[in-house]
């Protein structure tokens, strides 16, 4: 079962176990703002055990790009296309979300982006490789940042 994440209410429902929910709530609702301003899409998310060709998809990307292996656990995760851009996120119960865009027709532009919910320590995984760049959102508080670049095709 699919929820669409309000931007209005923000709500914490599906990251409860979160020690960071609240603010891993207002980083979901502001990604769901931004699609939602940008391309007219509903964002919607599903748990992460209805979620699984998703979130292995991600992993795989991360694990053959990087060598990243993520160790909170995943609690929820979308995936859609808008325009010719194939995206899906996953958040996780450290406060941390991922998302690939992945363009279907041109291949040098895709990535991976992270995002650290307000609160949270950067995961071991990713602190001696990214730096994280912070930016204000009314939503989310400060929310820190960081990307690559997707080599290979997916």
């Amino acid at each position: 079962m699919s929820n669409t994440v309000d931007f209005n209410i923000v709500s914490t429902v599906g990251l409860e176990s979160s020690p960071v929910a609240a603010a891993l709530a207002g980083l979901r609702a502001n990604e769901a703002r931004y699609f939602k301003n940008k391309y007219d899409h509903v964002f919607t998310v599903e748990s992460a055990s209805n979620a699984k060709s998703t979130i292995d998809w991600v992993h795989r990307i991360l694990k053959e790009e990087r060598d990243i292996v993520i160790s909170s656990r995943p609690l929820e995760a979308t995936a859609f296309q808008v325009e010719n851009i194939r995206i899906a996120y996953v958040f996780y119960e450290s406060g941390l979300s991922i998302n690939v865009m992945y363009t279907v027709d041109a291949p040098t532009k895709r990535g991976v982006g992270f995002k650290l919910s307000e609160g949270m320590e950067v995961p071991a995984e990713l602190a001696s490789r990214f730096k994280f760049a912070r930016q204000k959102s009314r939503l989310a508080g400060t929310i820190r940042g960081s990307f690559f670049e997707i080599k290979n095709e997916y």
